[in-house]
């Protein structure tokens, strides 16, 4: 695939790219997924009413409702937020609405802090939880078809065979749908990891949202750096394919995808963020505004590993004793 520049700041740029996702300017070679170019301005948004802003402290790009007052971070809490100038962005193509309400959300994220041995019993009743905020976070949505070539050793030998493995080799082909690649520049890879899976299926046109009066992340990872982390993700889907049709366990498997026809859109996911203090302590936890999954990091009790480890301590000092006790007696 020919590799491109953007002519001002010399940044990659996707043959998908309409427009330089650093500083904006146009790429007049880009085409996106359905070949539409920079003649066709609905690729492009920019929405006078709503304001950017950069969270100071962990730089978290949004944009909010200009008319909102007293702004705060949904992502670290933080009211230090700095304006920037309306800019060009990438227009979704799809959205998923909220299907968790928020008068919902607190209760999900109590029961969650309140369910794992390792959580102290006090950090659902003592947790302080700050706003909830809705987020519509940015996703790139892959899909491919791909031909998929792979060599294994499987324990499953033919019959009279001696050896204990029996190489294997096939080729196939597949086709992949939905492989989900965060656009946030917030999120982590794990935390986007256990945000999904969402029903895509559920999404609508852009128009049929009110974005003006809620917060939605500006994307940050670039469809170049997204293709990327998406062929990763298409090896892994091959080589859960590939494993699952060989006889027996298997070991020394190789997989090699070459992928044909690769798309991307951009979307819009739900998700519920806040910022909880445990003992002083902040915490980010991520629901689901779809499924009402929670995620995210949960206070850890150090005393229950004190306990656990004395236990342990005390029932190998006892098995010595009684070893001991009963060298003895022999």
């Amino acid at each position: 695939m020919e590799e491109s520049r953007c002519r001002v700041c010399r940044s990659f740029l996707d043959p998908e790219d309409l427009f330089c996702s650093n500083c904006g300017t146009e790429n007049l070679h880009g085409r996106d997924a359905d070949g539409v170019g920079l003649d066709d301005t609905s690729s492009l948004q920019t929405i006078p009413s709503v304001m950017s802003f950069q969270c100071d402290q962990c730089s978290a790009s949004m944009s909010y409702d200009a008319s909102a007052q007293q702004l705060r971070c949904p992502f670290c809490g933080s009211e230090k937020l700095t304006s920037r100038p309306t800019a060009r962005t990438i227009r979704s193509r799809s959205v998923v609405p909220f299907r968790v309400k928020q008068r919902d959300v607190e209760g999900l994220i109590r029961k969650w802090l309140s369910e794992g041995f390792w959580r102290p019993g006090d950090a659902s009743t003592d947790s302080v939880i700050s706003k909830v905020t809705a987020v519509f976070v940015p996703f790139w949505v892959f899909s491919a078809h791909a031909e998929v070539s792979w060599t294994a050793d499987s324990s499953q030998v033919p019959f009279g065979a001696r050896a204990s493995w029996y190489p294997l080799s096939g080729t196939s082909e597949e086709s992949f749908d939905e492989v989900l690649v965060g656009a946030s520049g917030t999120l982590t890879p794990v935390e986007v990891r256990d945000l999904c899976p969402f029903n895509l299926g559920q999404g609508v046109s852009p128009d049929e949202m009110d974005l003006n009066n809620v917060v939605v992340e500006e994307f940050r990872t670039t469809r170049r750096d997204a293709r990327m982390l998406a062929q990763a993700m298409l090896e892994q889907r091959a080589s859960k394919i590939v494993q699952s049709s060989i006889p027996g366990n298997v070991r020394n498997l190789h997989v090699n995808l070459r992928a044909q026809n690769l798309k991307s859109i951009p979307m819009l996911l739900p998700v519920w963020i806040m910022v909880y203090h445990y003992k002083e302590k902040p915490y980010r936890v991520l629901v689901n505004g779809q499924t009402g999954e929670v995620s995210g990091i949960a206070p850890f009790s150090g005393t229950k590993l004190a306990l656990v480890i004395t236990a342990v301590i005390v029932v190998i000092i006892l098995l010595i004793g009684l070893v001991a006790l009963g060298s003895f007696l022999s």
